[in-house]
């Protein structure tokens, strides 16, 4: 097939249609010369206004939706969940009243079709599966209230075209992919509205406060989070998605006021390797369709540019992967109601009739390219069977023998996934490492989601292109920093999981003496916080020992039990309730007496309460703040208290033990008297935390003594219109590097290899410190594990630490140049940050 291509400045076809500020009327949006039967509600109807006179609320945009689902007997509705701020996860299923009729059946033969006996399944009758989803980023709105208008056309046209299409189609709408971030964009767009509407850019209206409605509750991009399936959104998403397996599923986004229209497919040298050569072609057919209804509108538009489809952990790329078509969409966004561009006035309206157009494109291509699209999906899990069949990998086995949290937590998102997980049918050891029963797990690689598995295990590190969206690597195992092997067969596999167990914890005993619990597991930190929370002391082991049979790390956590402030009959009914929450074996013993350091000698250092606070606001990274949050919140259960740089020299330092300073840019908003009051806090004793470009944030205000690693590339023989190119290859996007770590050191306590990979997407590159015990963390001269960076920049890594600390006066300052908390599913180095924060004083 002839590769389809469409460049940015097409000859313009008629007016561009900025000129509609006034034009909101419902049929601006709708095709021309179709009847609407009168008994379904217009969006006016139910919300009170037309469709892109304000903008919708997410609960006037379910309360349409619902209004919809009651008057029509095409559509139904189901709420799928909540968000983290309790707002409905709403899915509607829009076909014709036959099919719905018998929605299961169709449902079951559409998945048939992806099994061994689809082959011989009659494609003519089968309706294709369509998921259409919408304003992921909540203020890139026009995908939302573009589906007001969107759903009532489905619900309400009439006529032997539409009815054939309901026949043919199901259409799984997902009207707004981020229920709260719209919610939060909406509310700023329409309380800065002006009657007299202002399209100066500079009007409050088109600028955000932090944090913006792009996000989340806890400030993630959720269009990264298809992969790793971290939050409520994306789980209920993924459930429907695999419960369905669509054919296409469209993503609906914005871009800068000056852009213009963008549809998929993106850059052709950027596409995953795991990623079919028809899919491209297929969703370039599908492209003329949106061209077609485009060009009919004059809109201007272009494909096979700046975007990519190479992260599987995007809305449109996540499809690809599992023998569906993903297709981006990004509109240039009027950020408000009416603003002024390049282009020309860009109106509200006119965004919303772009992403309604392109809508209605999709499920006209989908419906002319039925059968070949349903054969598409068909050979894709027939050749996919092929290859795990001829797979030279018989099986993937993960496990961590010291933590078995995290492993939980890593079959959790394979069986999301619908991927098969067996138990490790007993202990083995397997290249080199040792595998316990209930701490590890077995994935079959003959199985439908072969090449899924494929792609969420592969270390790969070259590519044809050196340009990158977003990450170049996600690499599961190491990201949960577990033992792995694909070396392993099905003969180490025991019971397939059908559904996983919690794991749950425990004490051993009611002990008089005192209570010990490794630092290797993931909740560890939770328990430790809730000890201390509760007035209770401990004391962390900086050696390792051995005591009544059994061995412990650096680290280990002792709970003594005379001169506590429970008794010791409510204190072992304290620690059984926090061993269950925390999964943990705490171990009860007898006396003080062991191989190595004595449970009464110096070298356990006592751990205080501690009251953490982390700085957000302008000129803070959302993600960054957003990933430390949630992990407090939802992980570990600690409370923290957000410090907005507007009002932070207003507060007294003194009542927090810790400071955190997540990414930001230029001074953190922080001014010099902010700064003087940091250093004077530190001096007193309390922990400064920072992150990436904070480290030299940092070094700028003498808090820290930081040398750099120079950057001193020099383009030569190169030409103006590769410049972008140039330093575009330089960017390290997100990678996986290898360190070697000194376990005997707090920062890496409860940690039982010595060697961590570490996940890092910024060109900071500390110099190690001139004694090897200041390097605890230190990567290796061959550290590239997974993803892309340049030559240039793999030399500089070489030997470079990304941590360091220093005492300040009585206090400590310690940085991390490297993300430990990367979108939620980095469980691997979490507790580097906890470490910091528990074991600051100890270092």
């Amino acid at each position: 097939m002839r590769t389809f291509r469409i460049t940015v400045f097409l000859v313009f076809i008629g007016l561009w249609g900025f000129a509609q500020s006034s034009q909101t009327d419902l049929s601006y949006y709708l095709p021309k010369g179709v009847q609407y039967d009168p008994n379904i509600p217009t969006p006016k109807q139910i919300i009170g206004h037309e469709v892109g006179e304000w903008h919708i609320t997410h609960d006037k945009l379910m309360f349409y939706m619902q209004a919809l689902a009651k008057s029509s007997d095409r559509i139904s509705i189901e709420n799928r969940g909540r968000t983290f701020e309790g707002r409905p996860i709403l899915l509607l299923t829009i076909t014709s009243p036959k099919n719905h009729g018998n929605l299961e059946q169709i449902r079951q033969d559409h998945l048939k079709l992806t099994e061994a006996g689809g082959n011989n399944m009659d494609l003519s009758q089968m309706p294709i599966v369509v998921y259409q989803g919408f304003s992921i980023h909540g203020n890139e709105p026009s995908g939302s209230n573009a589906a007001l208008a969107y759903a009532y056309h489905l619900a309400a046209a009439q006529g032997s075209a539409i009815d054939q299409l309901l026949d043919d189609t199901i259409i799984l709408l997902d009207p707004s992919f981020n229920p709260d971030g719209l919610q939060r964009f909406a509310f700023w767009a329409n309380m800065n509205k002006a009657q007299n509407m202002n399209p100066d850019p500079n009007d409050r209206e088109y600028t955000e406060v932090w944090p913006r409605g792009r996000t989340n509750h806890y400030w993630f991009d959720m269009n990264r989070d298809w992969l790793p399936v971290q939050l409520p959104e994306s789980r209920a998403r993924i459930a429907s998605f695999h419960k369905w397996l669509p054919n296409i599923l469209t993503d609906h986004h914005e871009m800068g006021s000056n852009s213009t229209f963008f549809f998929q497919p993106g850059e052709p040298s950027r596409v995953h390797p795991l990623t079919p050569k028809l899919n491209q072609e297929l969703t370039a057919e599908i492209g003329t369709y949106h061209a077609k209804a485009l060009n009919q509108l004059g809109s201007l538009y272009y494909s096979e540019e700046n975007y990519d489809d190479y992260y599987y952990g995007k809305g449109s790329t996540f499809p690809d992967v599992n023998g569906s078509i993903g297709i981006l969409f990004e509109q240039g966004s009027s950020r408000g109601h009416m603003q002024e561009t390049e282009n020309g006035l860009l109106t509200f309206p006119f965004t919303i009739r772009n992403q309604f157009a392109t809508a209605v494109s999709t499920v006209e291509a989908a419906q002319n390219m039925r059968g070949k699209i349903l054969e598409y999906q068909r050979s894709f899990y027939a050749d996919t069977r092929n290859a795990a069949a001829k797979s030279k990998s018989k099986a993937i086995v993960f496990g961590d023998a010291k933590d078995p949290a995290k492993a939980w937590h890593l079959a959790e998102i394979l069986k999301r996934h619908k991927i098969q997980v067996n138990e490790l049918a007993q202990d083995a050891r397997l290249d080199n490492s040792a595998y316990k029963k209930g701490a590890a797990y077995v994935v079959p690689m003959n199985q439908k989601n072969h090449r899924l598995i494929q792609a969420m295990f592969e270390k790969r590190t070259s590519f044809t292109d050196s340009l990158f969206y977003d990450v170049s690597a996600w690499t599961f195992p190491l990201a949960f920093n577990l033992d792995y092997t694909q070396n392993a067969t099905m003969a180490q596999a025991g019971a397939r999981i059908e559904e996983l167990k919690p794991i749950t914890g425990s004490v051993s005993a009611k002990s008089h003496y005192a209570y010990l619990f490794e630092w290797n597991g993931y909740y560890s930190p939770k328990a430790l916080n809730a000890i201390t929370q509760k007035g209770l002391r401990a004391k962390v082991a900086k050696g390792p020992f051995s005591l009544e049979g059994k061995n412990y790390g650096y680290g280990t956590i002792m709970v003594p039990v005379q001169g506590q402030k429970l008794a010791p009959d409510a204190l072992h009914k304290f620690l059984q309730k926090v061993a269950q929450e925390s999964k943990l074996e705490i171990t009860a013993v007898s006396g003080g007496l062991t191989q190595g350091i004595d449970l009464g000698s110096n070298e356990f250092d006592p751990v205080r309460k501690q009251k953490v606070a982390l700085l957000v606001g302008g000129g803070v990274t959302s993600y960054d703040a957003g990933e430390i949050w949630h992990l407090f919140d939802t992980r570990f259960d600690m409370k923290l208290t957000k410090l907005d740089v507007s009002y932070f020299n207003r507060v007294d330092l003194s009542k927090y033990t810790d400071l955190i300073i997540p990414n930001a840019w230029g001074n953190n908003g922080l001014d010099k008297k902010a700064v003087a009051k940091i250093k004077s806090w530190v001096k007193n004793g309390g922990t400064l935390i920072a992150y990436r470009n904070a480290t030299q944030w940092l070094k700028q205000n003498e808090l820290m003594d930081i040398s750099f690693k120079k950057d001193s590339m020099v383009a030569k023989n190169l030409r103006f219109d590769q410049k972008g190119d140039f330093y575009g290859a330089q960017v390290t996007g997100g990678a996986i590097f290898n360190t070697k770590i000194d376990r005997s050191h707090p920062i890496v306590f409860g940690y039982k290899n010595d060697y961590l990979p570490m996940f890092r997407n910024t060109n900071l590159y500390m110099e190690p410190g001139k004694n090897s015990f200041d390097n605890p963390i230190q990567y290796t001269q061959n550290p590239l594990l997974s993803g892309y960076i340049s030559e240039e920049n793999l030399e500089r890594i070489k030997g470079a630490v990304p941590f360091k600390t220093e005492s300040l006066g009585r206090g400590r300052v310690i940085a991390f140049t490297d993300n430990t908390n990367f979108r939620a599913f980095w469980y691997g180095t979490n507790k580097l940050l906890m470490n910091a924060i528990f074991f600051g004083s100890s270092m």
